[in-house]
């Protein structure tokens, strides 16, 4: 049975996350950390995140980016492996992430789904067949109206698999409007879309002469995130310190 700390537990996703870690037999959350205790968990909630010294092995991190240096600091002290899930964070951030990886182990993936992630490894071996035979590539996000970053994580996960697949060599154009000219033969082209309660919806286009072909990810609740946040916490508990992401879940 694996030991979770929820951080964020409050929040849409420690809500989503709570319940489903109550119906897995191999995981349990005996604490949670948010910035008010609204008494409508099961587990005690610290809203001082030292004051929380309960026994884990792993925590879980769904809040915002302005918390994650405490979190960092907090799990590297106590010695206690992180699922970092929060997204929009710093360059400054990032390299505080690289420096706690040193210390002990952090997954950090910029989505949790496990049909994305799975996603992410079949787009390299289209791309190296694709690309390589001159099919554009397109990327095309959707997200609800209420999302604050564009493109999204995920959509700049997936051209980065792309480009990495076809030795780094493409760059990334994130609006044509202001483009009067054709397209370009090395460029990755993003969309975002933008409106109504959307979860999320990811669309990578590979268009040759005559034929195109689409592989298409579409999440219809936030529970598959939770779900895939799960199983990393159950992966990473245990782990030495070092850097680690989705595909070492999937790979297992």
């Amino acid at each position: 049975m694996v030991k979770i700390i929820m951080h964020g537990c409050n929040g849409h996703m420690g809500q989503v996350i709570s319940g489903l870690a109550a119906k897995d037999p191999g995981a349990e959350i005996v604490a949670g950390i948010d910035i008010a205790d609204q008494g409508k968990n099961s587990y005690p909630v610290f809203t001082d995140m030292d004051a929380c010294q309960t026994e884990a092995d792993v925590v879980i991190d769904f809040s915002s980016a302005k918390a994650t240096d405490a979190l960092l600091d907090y799990c590297v002290k106590r010695q206690i492996p992180v699922v970092l899930c929060t997204t929009g964070l710093s360059e400054e951030q990032l390299a505080k992430v690289e420096e706690a990886a040193g210390k002990v182990a952090v997954l950090r993936s910029a989505n949790m789904s496990l049909g994305i992630n799975t996603l992410l490894k079949l787009l390299q071996d289209a791309a190296k067949v694709l690309a390589a035979a001159g099919f554009d590539m397109e990327v095309v996000e959707k997200h609800h109206r209420l999302k604050l970053d564009a493109p999204s994580g995920t959509a700049l996960a997936l051209a980065d698999s792309l480009n990495e697949a076809m030795d780094g060599k493409y760059h990334y154009v994130y609006d044509r409007s202001q483009r009067r000219e054709q397209r370009g033969d090395l460029e990755i082209g993003i969309s975002a879309v933008r409106g109504g309660t959307i979860v999320g919806e990811h669309e990578v286009i590979f268009a040759g002469p005559d034929e195109v072909i689409e592989f298409k990810h579409t999440a219809y609740s936030k529970a598959v995130f939770g779900k895939g946040a799960l199983e990393a916490a159950k992966y990473l508990a245990g782990k030495p310190a070092g850097k680690y992401d989705m595909s070492d879940v999937i790979e297992g």
